[in-house]
C-alpha cells in the first residue's frame, strides 16, 4: 500500500509517475487537489508581484491579505492530496473486510461518506480561490493578468474534477439526506463558479 503521507514530498516528475503507475492512488482526487494548490500559487504569485511595486501602494493591505488567503489555500490543497488517498485506500481496506463482520457495513459506508467529503471540501474551496482570483485581477499588477487567469481556469478545472469524485463516491451511500444535500450543495456552487468564471474572463478580455 502506497504512503499517501509521502506525496508532498517527492517531485513532480516522481508524483507523476506515481500518477501514472497501476497503484490506485493518487488518482484523479488527487490530481484534482494538485491542480487546486497550483491555481492557488498563482493567485499568490500574482498578489506577491504587486505588493510593495511602484503605483500599487495604496491596495498593498488588500493585496496583502489576497496572498495570504490563496497561500492558505494552497497549503490545504496539497494536504488534500494525501487525504485524498487515506480516504480511497480506507473504501479499499473497509471494502475487503469479511462480509459477515457484523459492522462490516457501517464501517464501508463510513469509508465512502469520507472519500465523498475530502474532494467535496476542496471544491467548495475553489469558489473562495475564485473570488480571489477577480479581485487580484482587477487591482494586481498588470503584467501578471494572464497568471490570474490562469489560475481561475485551474480553479474551475479543480473544482470539476473534485466533484467528479464526489458524485461516484455519492452513489454508493444509502443515507438519502446526505446525498440529497451534498448535491444540492454541489449545483449550488457550479453555478456560483459558473458566474465567477464568466466574470473574471470577461475582465480579462476587457484588460487585454
Amino acid at each position: 500500500m502506497i504512503d499517501v503521507e509521502k506525496f508532498k514530498d517527492v517531485s513532480v516528475e516522481t508524483f507523476l509517475d506515481m500518477v501514472g503507475s497501476d497503484a490506485p492512488a493518487p488518482g484523479g482526487g488527487g490530481v484534482a487537489a494538485l491542480m487546486a494548490a497550483s491555481s492557488a500559487a498563482l493567485i499568490e504569485m500574482v498578489a506577491n508581484l504587486t505588493v510593495h511595486k511602484k503605483g500599487y501602494e495604496q491596495i498593498q493591505a488588500e493585496v496583502q491579505a489576497i496572498g495570504v488567503a490563496a497561500h492558505a489555500i494552497r497549503k490545504s490543497a496539497v494536504e488534500g492530496i494525501a487525504a485524498d488517498g487515506k480516504a480511497f485506500q480506507q473504501v479499499l481496506q473497509q471494502l475487503r473486510l469479511p462480509k459477515e463482520k457484523a459492522e462490516r457495513d457501517a464501517l464501508v459506508q463510513l469509508a465512502f461518506r469520507e472519500a465523498a467529503c475530502v474532494p467535496f471540501y476542496l471544491g467548495k474551496q475553489m469558489i473562495e480561490l475564485l473570488r480571489l482570483a477577480d479581485k487580484i485581477m482587477l487591482i494586481g499588477n498588470t503584467w501578471a493578468v494572464t497568471d490570474a487567469m490562469i489560475g481561475a481556469i485551474q480553479a474551475r478545472a479543480a473544482m470539476r474534477a473534485a466533484f467528479y469524485s464526489v458524485q461516484i463516491n455519492l452513489k454508493f451511500i444509502r443515507d438519502e439526506a446526505f446525498v440529497y444535500s451534498i448535491r444540492e450543495q454541489l449545483a449550488t456552487a457550479e453555478v456560483q463558479a459558473e458566474q465567477l468564471e464568466k466574470k473574471i474572463e470577461q475582465r480579462y478580455q476587457e484588460q487585454g
